[in-house]
């Protein structure tokens, strides 16, 4: 495959601004807008929805979802409105019993936290915070050898990023889940600042559950999202009764003989409305796009862009982490002490370059609309 160039064209950012900050919200693809409004525009005219309509496009869309992450059955997403929502199920169907642990990391998004307290505080358990590094250099190989250290035969679940929120730091997933699995327990992952820029398969990480938010790397709109459940959750119970996850839901004129059976695998778990006739095509539109680039070819462009500015900030002082532990999509860069960081923040504004200060670390989250020329003015902003 030939590597990707600027692919800014498909994109409406204006040429001034240097958005480095796809980790706060993707922008929307010109395509995934014409799909938004084409939506918005068939819902002004009802009578264009057939019944059809709330069942083929939300099947498009797992079909499309399910080849981006290797999963051979479709059935196994779920359309959630959020990632908390997607966690929520999990937690709901997670056995645990009192005197267990989840092991959950420190400054973890807080989403990915509330959900576990809430779970222990109910069922007696403990949660159990795997502690940030204190040293910076070689902080992603110690963080991964502490989580390691903190699953023991009381594991009921691990719940975890696949990269940190704030800093990029990359986990290994499938040593993780490989040691908590042998212990009887759950891997649950928040691949929100992951999934669609940095490859993962869940037939080789093998996670119980993955929930995604759809607003930054998927690329698609707010308000959605998409979770995938394992065998562990095939059973399970869902947060809310809807009809269309129902077995034969898709007989509108049956709808009234009431049927105690939900649909296989993970349809049970889909959030009320998941038909929405908005967010669904921007999401496919997306995904088509996602799937033509690929993951990989997202991580080699941004490396390709990454290389030499991120020498050129190591010279200045900046320390980042090394490349076995971290993205090219989301790298977090920790100040060094001498550089004032309100004047830094006041010449990104000066300069209209887009990132994230997430507590002593920049967040620079690269895509395929990045050109040189934003890493040179962030340059110039640090000089």
């Amino acid at each position: 495959m030939s590597p990707l160039s600027s692919q800014k064209y498909k994109f409406s950012l204006p040429n001034d601004i240097s958005y480095l900050n796809c980790a706060y919200m993707g922008p929307l693809l010109q395509t995934v807008e014409a799909a938004g409004i084409e939506g918005l525009k068939k819902k002004s005219q009802p009578y264009q929805i057939s019944p059809a309509d709330f069942f083929s496009e939300v099947e498009k869309l797992k079909r499309l979802y399910a080849q981006l992450l290797n999963v051979d059955e479709s059935q196994r997403i779920a359309i959630v409105p959020s990632t908390s929502y997607g966690l929520a199920t999990a937690a709901k169907n997670s056995p645990i019993k009192k005197g267990q642990n989840i092991v959950v990391l420190d400054e973890q998004f807080p989403s990915n936290v509330y959900t576990w307290q809430r779970l222990a505080e109910e069922k007696g358990a403990e949660v159990r915070f795997v502690d940030t590094p204190k040293n910076i250099v070689g902080r992603g190989k110690a963080w991964n050898e502490s989580i390691l250290q903190a699953i023991d035969n009381q594991t009921a679940i691990v719940a975890m990023p696949h990269v940190h929120w704030a800093d990029g730091t990359k986990y290994d997933l499938k040593a993780i889940g490989k040691k908590v699995h042998a212990a009887g327990g759950l891997l649950i992952i928040d691949g929100t600042q992951s999934v669609g820029a940095l490859p993962f398969d869940v037939a080789e990480i093998k996670p119980d559950a993955l929930v995604c938010g759809g607003y930054k790397w998927l690329l698609g709109g707010y308000s959605f999202g998409l979770a995938y459940y394992g065998e562990a959750f095939d059973n399970g119970t869902p947060i809310e009764e809807n009809w269309t996850n129902r077995l034969d839901s898709e007989d509108f004129r049956g709808l009234v003989n009431y049927q105690p059976k939900y649909k296989s695998f993970a349809n049970r778990y889909a959030v009320g409305q998941q038909s929405h006739f908005i967010n669904t095509p921007m999401a496919i539109a997306a995904l088509n796009q996602i799937l033509e680039w690929t993951p990989e070819g997202i991580q080699r462009y941004a490396e390709g862009l990454l290389k030499e500015p991120m020498g050129a900030l190591q010279n200045l002082g900046c320390i980042m982490e090394e490349e076995a532990f971290r993205g090219n999509h989301l790298v977090g860069l920790h100040l060094p002490e001498h550089i004032n960081l309100e004047k830094l923040q006041a010449r990104f504004a000066a300069e209209k370059v887009i990132v994230s200060v997430r507590g002593n670390a920049i967040r620079i989250s690269t895509h395929v609309y990045n050109e040189a020329q934003d890493f040179e003015k962030l340059l110039a902003c640090f000089r």
